[in-house]
């Protein structure tokens, strides 16, 4: 999911669960970065840029996503 759009769509309990689990996917991207496991680095990118997307719905909505 990457479409600010398909983000926005989501009721606030799902938003957090995406969030949760970008960050874990994210996670996983850059430890295998780091080991050198990694072939496609533009994962990365894409990642951020979809963990970016949901923090920001999230805080427009008032959402805390450190709970």
């Amino acid at each position: 999911m990457s479409t600010s759009r398909e983000i926005r769509d989501l009721p606030d309990n799902e938003l957090v669960d995406h969030i949760k689990t970008v960050r874990r996917d994210l996670f996983g991207l850059r430890f295998q970065h780091a080991t050198g496991e990694l072939e496609n680095t533009a994962g990365l990118k894409t990642g951020k840029r979809d963990l970016a997307r949901a923090l920001t719905i999230a805080r427009q909505r008032g959402i805390d996503t450190n709970k």
